[in-house]
């Protein structure tokens, strides 16, 4: 028997760990594209629903690896959230490394931060290395490893999305409640990043940005909106089965 509240509190704390995770993704937008900012040279929802869709492939191809008719085992639960965590980290890092070997080897600037003088995790000094005009360049080490966190945090917010409306579904063999779960997961997926794009408003470079102290706001946003979106889809997806 599925309970209810368990099972929108899954869902919403999913949505509140992707609007979490997105901060951590260094997004350079335009600027970075031009290679006059730190990050990858894309937006933030773009870089997060990659990263996430991605993660939510793996989690739907292990659930269906592992799902009996009583559903999942808390075991295998893991084993979901940690393959969409897993899935979402390959994107994300494959797209910085990427990157990196075009803005080094490509455009020729160092991958360097112009939010902090050196690197918190190397010590590497950075401020010597900017070019006068920019806000960085590349993606430095502390830059990665924060878009790491981020897809991990991300993929495994998605796959724990999946899973509970699964769950609620009730037959993983059905086509219909596995196309809608995905829809779904997707969709809050999707509402939880643009609320992060909005709150970081612009580019962002991880959690060592001055703008990741906004993180508080966006918090208490994606709850709202994923507590919204999970009572949205309970019926929904009960209706189905």
């Amino acid at each position: 028997m599925i309970d209810p509240v368990t099972t929108i509190f899954l869902i919403t704390l999913g949505g509140v760990l992707v609007g979490l995770g997105v901060h951590f993704i260094p997004v350079g937008g335009a600027p970075a594209a031009m290679a006059q900012a730190t990050g990858v040279g894309t937006g933030t929802v773009q870089l997060a629903a990659g990263a996430g869709l991605t993660g939510l492939i793996s989690a739907g191809f292990m659930y269906n690896s592992l799902a009996t008719p009583a559903g999942l085992t808390n075991s295998n639960m893991i084993l979901v959230l940690a393959s969409g965590a897993v899935g979402a980290m390959i994107m994300i890092t494959v797209t910085m490394f990427i990157g990196q070997l075009v803005y080094v080897y490509g455009v020729g600037v160092p991958p360097v931060s112009a939010k902090v003088k050196k690197d918190p995790i190397t010590g590497d000094v950075q401020d010597i290395y900017v070019s006068k005009g920019t806000e960085g360049h590349g993606v430095p080490t502390v830059s990665f490893v924060s878009g790491a966190i981020g897809g991990l945090l991300g993929g495994v917010g998605g796959s724990l999305i999946y899973v509970q409306l699964m769950n609620i579904g009730g037959d993983y063999t059905n086509s219909g409640i596995v196309a809608l779960a995905a829809i779904f997961a997707t969709g809050v997926f999707y509402v939880n990043s643009v609320i992060a794009s909005y709150n970081i408003g612009g580019t962002i470079e991880g959690f060592h940005d001055p703008k990741f102290k906004r993180v508080p706001k966006a918090i208490i946003a994606c709850l709202v909106a994923s507590l919204l979106c999970a009572v949205i889809a309970f019926p929904i997806m009960g209706g189905v089965s």
